[in-house]
């Protein structure tokens, strides 16, 4: 299996259109070439901000090689082929190791809401299916209906190569759990940009991040500063980033960060239904935001 190590900043990437509302993998590539120069270690294709679930698995696979073609071997790319439904997992899975990327993020079944020994199951299923991948575990409790819990995760980390959670209960706490109960080499990423800094403080690695479209720069330098010992620097990187981390989740992601993508000129096109387009007065505030921040 390839090198576990995913990279401290990891930019869960828009799925940009054209006018038709096609996938535009054209933009799709230089925006990946764009965001590998500038501060991301490793992509996420086809997460939550990736739109995945309006995506066909045809897109999805289409994306990958894509990608794979543009930036591979430059950067990690990590492919959201998790489903609710165990069966399609695999099969994406195994359809993404086929094309040799680096790993695959797998989110909680959601709807379905599985106990914990399920979840269990259905992780290990999955990564037993394709064990030269690295498999990052997905919690998002608020999108999924389900939490994956400390005690679930720290059994699943014992398997070869399960490597890494993508935490967004927003709950330190549990992350604390999770680091108390997984070996070191596990790795924890934040799943929302504002708490990537306070998880660092516990152990974290690093984030799977949605502002580093717009500041991956400043947040690899912010998470090399806080490792570094450079602390005053750390926290002072966040509090400025702060309104930007905040502003992209005014509304449903990935709905603010495609809007101030295209704001700065990068034609990402609009959202697919039952996502819809920014409002103008939140577009006001994103636009703001990144006029603060000498993004515009």
């Amino acid at each position: 299996m390839s090198d576990r190590n995913l990279g401290r900043v990891i930019t869960a990437m828009v799925t940009p259109f054209d006018e038709e509302g096609q996938v535009n993998y054209a933009v799709a590539e230089a925006l990946a070439v764009h965001l590998v120069e500038n501060g991301s270690d490793g992509l996420v294709i086809c997460g939550t901000t990736g739109e995945s679930p309006t995506l066909t698995w045809p897109e999805e696979h289409e994306l990958f090689a894509v990608i794979k073609k543009a930036v591979g071997g430059k950067a990690k790319i990590i492919a959201g082929t998790g489903s609710n439904s165990t069966q399609e997992a695999i099969e994406a899975t195994q359809k993404a190791s086929k094309l040799g990327l680096d790993g695959s993020l797998q989110v909680v079944p959601y709807y379905n809401k599985p106990p914990q020994e399920g979840l269990y199951q259905h992780f290990k299923t999955i990564a037993e299916s394709s064990p030269d991948l690295a498999i990052m575990l997905y919690n998002i409790p608020g999108r999924t209906g389900q939490n994956l819990l400390p005690e679930t995760v720290a059994k699943l980390a014992e398997i070869d190569n399960i490597v890494a959670i993508k935490e967004a209960s927003g709950s330190l706490e549990q992350a604390c759990q999770i680091r108390r109960q997984t070996p070191n080499s596990f790795m924890i990423y934040a799943g929302d940009d504002f708490l990537t800094l306070p998880l660092l403080t516990v152990g974290g690695m690093g984030v799977v991040s949605v502002a580093s479209h717009l500041v991956g720069q400043q947040i690899q330098e912010m998470i090399q500063g806080f490792e570094s010992g450079k602390t005053a620097l750390a926290k002072e990187i966040h509090l400025q980033l702060f309104p930007l981390f905040k502003v992209l989740f005014c509304t449903t992601n990935p709905i603010p960060i495609k809007a101030a993508l295209n704001l700065k000129g990068w034609n990402v096109g609009k959202v697919r239904l039952p996502l819809v387009e920014i409002s103008t007065n939140l577009k006001q505030e994103v636009e703001s935001v990144l006029k603060e921040l000498s993004l515009l």
